[in-house]
């Protein structure tokens, strides 16, 4: 006796039958435009959009991709719209989500850089940039809380957080090395002490279900996400390959010493040394840009992070500030090409900053899935969250000592900039206003009382 064909139920019939290269590379494009609010906004977005309306991918394959995420160094949303774009479309897909992540922040930071220098100095930008400083200095005064609430889970985690700060502030340890050390203690402590490093890493409520996806709880890995060792090196030889070849002409051109040169070696550099986000990566660009290099002033660095958080995009996308100030003023092509030496030395630092997260996540993402929930894999990657938390204290004390005494510690204390950061403060922490908001809302600030009431 045939048996009756069961109906579909509503989670099935709301299940899209596919998705196609054009759907996903249409909402990567308008993700690119919308993705404000740091990484925390950004994943959100992504996860209404991909998981609750489209019906893309499920909650737990959404969770079990940002988990991954966040283990690496880099910007975690852009490298979870990478992996979830590999996972649907291939390395095809991964490619064009990662990069239509950060290409419109590139392309606004670009000519807001080049605004800002150009009319920097003008009554109308300098009054906007007057209220957007202090602003920026409760944002960071905010991660400073927000990470560590979520990463200071023992009394050894605070310990490592205390050290870091202790080593970044009073004994200018470079950034690299303390990542290394908090690393090591980690390994050690996942060994003999692994309940003080257990991550305290929970991204959303598991167990949520919002109807049938595409790539469903128990939908199989695709055949391209399996872990093979061919797969595996022919991404790391291509990787390289796209490292060396611009890096090698570059020294060609302008010598080991030339300032393109050094800003793609350095931001390579900082692209390996980001665990923690965008916020622990600043000190360190802070000590090479600002101190070693002097590629940005102080007061510039703080109006780049100004600007970043205005514009769509990874936070990170500061060091496109950074390299189009440096390339400008530093006149990387001649004195008769600055805005093309701006512009080349941004996509440049953006090229080499990013090429590592796509290497990342197409070479490693079927590697380093199996080692998810391993006490010894993610308990140095838990002792180095806990250290992002000393380091970024610093550069709070950094951003507050050149907003509130423009002119130095032994300068006058400037009373406005206190006010403006200790509202943007408190909209932020007690009134759970938006970043975007509290920006905008400082340099409006800013402009009246620098303009309209001089």
């Amino acid at each position: 006796m045939k048996q009756a064909a069961t109906a579909p139920n509503d989670d099935e019939r709301s299940r899209p039958p596919y998705i196609s290269f054009c759907d996903a590379l249409r909402f990567w494009l308008k993700l690119g435009f919308i993705s404000f609010g740091g990484p925390a906004g950004q994943i959100a977005i992504m996860h209404q959009e991909l998981v609750e309306r489209r019906h893309w991918i499920s909650e737990q394959r959404f969770l079990h991709a940002l988990n991954y995420c966040m283990m690496l160094p880099g910007p975690e949303a852009q490298q979870l719209a990478v992996y979830i774009g590999w996972l649907m479309h291939r390395a095809r897909g991964g490619l064009v989500a990662g990069t239509l992540f950060v290409l419109p922040s590139l392309l606004m930071l670009i000519v807001l850089s080049w605004v800002y220098l150009v009319f920097g100095d003008t009554p109308l930008v300098a009054g906007l940039f007057y209220g957007i400083k202090p602003a920026v200095t409760a944002i960071v005064v905010q991660a400073v809380f927000r990470i560590g609430s979520r990463a200071l889970r023992s009394g050894a985690l605070w310990a490592i957080a205390a050290a870091a700060f202790v080593a970044i502030f009073g004994l200018n340890v470079p950034f690299p090395a303390i990542v290394a050390g908090a690393a090591m203690i980690g390994y050690l402590g996942g060994r003999f002490a692994p309940e003080q490093f257990k991550s305290g890493g929970n991204h959303g409520p598991a167990g949520k279900s919002f109807g049938a996806a595409v790539i469903d709880d128990d939908t199989p890995t695709p055949e391209h996400a399996h872990f093979r060792w061919s797969a595996l090196l022919r991404v790391i030889l291509v990787g390289a390959v796209l490292w060396f070849v611009p890096m090698a002409a570059l020294m060609i051109l302008f010598g080991w010493t030339g300032t393109l040169t050094q800003m793609s070696w350095f931001f390579t550099k900082a692209a390996l040394v980001t665990f923690g986000g965008a916020y622990a990566v600043l000190p360190y660009v802070v000590q090479g840009a600002v101190y070693h290099y002097g590629w940005v002033s102080p007061t510039q660095m703080i109006d780049g992070l100004g600007l970043g958080e205005t514009t769509p995009g990874p936070l990170i996308m500061v060091v496109a500030f950074v390299a189009f100030v440096g390339g400008y003023t530093h006149a990387a092509l001649g004195i008769d090409e600055l805005l093309l030496g701006g512009t080349l030395a941004a996509v440049l630092v953006t090229w080499f900053t990013f090429l590592p997260c796509f290497i990342f996540i197409l070479a490693g993402g079927p590697l380093v899935e199996a080692t998810r929930g391993n006490i010894g894999f993610t308990a140095p990657l838990t002792a180095i969250t806990a250290a992002v938390v000393g380091v970024v204290l610093n550069l709070a004390l950094f951003f507050g000592k050149h907003v509130l005494w423009p002119q130095g510690l032994t300068g006058r204390f400037d009373w406005m900039s206190a006010l403006i950061a200790l509202a943007a403060a408190g909209a932020l922490m007690r009134f759970k206003r938006s970043v975007i908001e509290v920006v905008v809302a400082g340099a409006l600030l800013g402009l009246v009382l620098k303009v309209f009431l001089p």
